[in-house]
């Protein structure tokens, strides 16, 4: 016996409602940008130079306490946060120091932190560091450079893998859901506050592959499809090439999902992140391959026959008329 998670014929008509799922992306997407701009992302100690701190106490950790501790020492803004995990006990209380980092210095000296770890040490002897990073303003801009430059070359190296393996008008329709994933992602992290670090990055790269690998097996479809049923009309050969391949699609995020949410939960709030936006990320890079890539590959049209050489009109010999 097999579990079937969706039956293997199906006949969705993803296509009934797609102005309203598509311009529902569109709206996600502006108010993703509004987000960034309006309220930016809370960029770690990668991207904003500095020292992390995480200290692990028995007393419960008291944020106040530990700022009014720290003010005298003349850092600078600090920044403190407890983290909460379901694998703590009731005496492992951690916290979160960020201190930001001194002009013409890369990072916190020994005598620095140790004075840091004496003034919290008067509140809880019991207090302890588990682990100190500290990047420098010069490491950190070239990091955000780099970050950057990083998530540009990937969308551009996709733009140009599916334009040869297909035509262009799939290479825009996978670019398209790609940037949608991106935004929505990054708008997320600015709207609720998450520490966007370079896991983050790491995740965004993650979530284009990965995006990219369901669309490129439903393109493959696609074109299957088109050579095969060469007088359906579009709309219906996108249809039938989802649906042909909706139980894979379903499969592979489910699974994947049942193993990043046992992360999020078991692993620990130093990869929470990193999870988080590989959780929403494999959501949006499933739906944004059936609601946004294949609808702008309908939108677009696409040449019907691979059997023969195109002329002039490749990739607009079947163009869309109707609705």
């Amino acid at each position: 016996m097999r579990l079937k998670l969706v039956p293997q014929d199906t006949s969705v008509d993803f296509f009934r409602f797609w102005r309203y799922t598509f311009g529902a992306s569109m709206l996600a997407m502006v108010l993703s940008v509004v987000a960034f701009f309006m309220m930016g992302l809370n960029f770690g100690i990668d991207f904003k130079g500095g020292t992390t701190i995480r200290t692990e106490a028995v007393q419960p950790v008291d944020i106040g306490a530990y700022r009014a501790a720290l003010e005298p020492l003349g850092f600078g803004d600090v920044s403190i946060t407890e983290v909460f995990d379901p694998s703590f006990g009731p005496d492992r209380n951690v916290a979160m120091v960020r201190i930001q980092a001194q002009e013409g210095q890369e990072a916190k000296t020994p005598e620095q932190l140790e004075s840091i770890r004496a003034a919290l040490q008067v509140l809880d002897p019991t207090l302890t560091f588990a682990s100190v990073d500290s990047v420098g303003p010069k490491v950190s801009g070239e990091l955000v450079q780099s970050a950057v430059i990083s998530v540009l070359l990937a969308l551009g190296a996709v733009l140009f893998y599916i334009w040869l393996r297909f035509e262009w008008q799939f290479s825009v329709g996978a670019v398209a859901a790609l940037v949608h994933d991106v935004v929505l992602t990054i708008g997320l992290f600015a709207a609720l506050q998450i520490r966007f670090d370079l896991a983050i990055i790491a995740a965004l790269l993650t979530i284009v592959g990965y995006s990219l690998n369901d669309t490129v097996v439903v393109f493959d479809r696609v074109r299957e499809n088109l050579i095969k049923f060469k007088k359906r009309p579009l709309r219906e050969v996108l249809n039938l090439s989802i649906n042909d391949t909706l139980s894979r699609t379903v499969m592979t995020s489910v699974t994947t999902l049942i193993a990043l949410i046992s992360l999020f939960v078991l692993g620990g709030d130093v990869i929470r992140g990193f999870v988080f936006a590989m959780i929403w990320g494999i959501i949006v890079g499933t739906y944004s391959s059936v609601f946004v890539a294949s609808v702008v590959l309908y939108r677009f049209g696409v040449k019907r026959d691979w059997t023969k050489a195109a002329g002039d009109t490749a990739g607009t010999q079947f163009g869309v008329k109707e609705g």
